[in-house]
């Protein structure tokens, strides 16, 4: 649609978009992490943040229609390639210390998120979309969350050790 931006709202527009497709990207990448993973808590770490994550996306398709906009799902290449430097690393990885490269990933992923929904407050309050910023912060609220669990998570695992299971508390 766009190939050369002419306004801000279109550039906002294609960032909007692109976050769309940052987090279809993010919820297959959370199925994949919390297939590989042995642990349960960080099956359960990943279940839960793949729901948030589809809360996410019903938010930012709301963000279109509050802007009066068709839903546009624009290229994520930074998602993409996370993804595929996440599928590498864990194809290379021996089994018993997966672990930290999904969460190495995930947090990754998180920061990146956390970055685009930085970006598009900005936009948004700018705009005066104030529903839409309400949105988009609850989108961005919910990343800075998922990565203070995973970093919390990773910190365990160095800690105890990456290679042994974790016993349920």
């Amino acid at each position: 649609m766009f190939e050369h931006f002419n306004t801000p709202e279109e550039l906002f527009s294609y960032k909007l978009g692109s976050a769309l497709t940052m987090e279809r990207d993010s919820l297959e990448m959370l199925e994949t992490l919390e297939t590989t993973t042995p642990r349960v808590r960080l099956k359960e770490l990943f279940n839960t943040h793949a729901a948030e994550t589809r809360h996410q996306i019903e938010n930012l398709e709301r963000c279109f229609a509050l802007l009066g906009e068709e839903i546009n799902d624009f290229p994520s290449p930074t998602t993409k390639g996370l993804a595929k430097e996440g599928k590498a690393s864990i194809a290379k990885t021996e089994p018993s210390i997966v672990d930290a490269v999904l969460l190495a990933g995930g947090l990754e992923t998180e920061r990146y998120e956390m970055a685009v929904y930085e970006t598009l407050m900005i936009n948004a309050k700018a705009r005066g979309a104030d529903e839409v910023l309400v949105l988009l912060k609850q989108n961005y609220d919910q990343e800075v969350a998922a990565s203070e669990k995973l970093l919390k998570a990773a910190e365990m695992i160095s800690s105890e050790g990456i290679a042994r299971e974790i016993p349920p508390r």
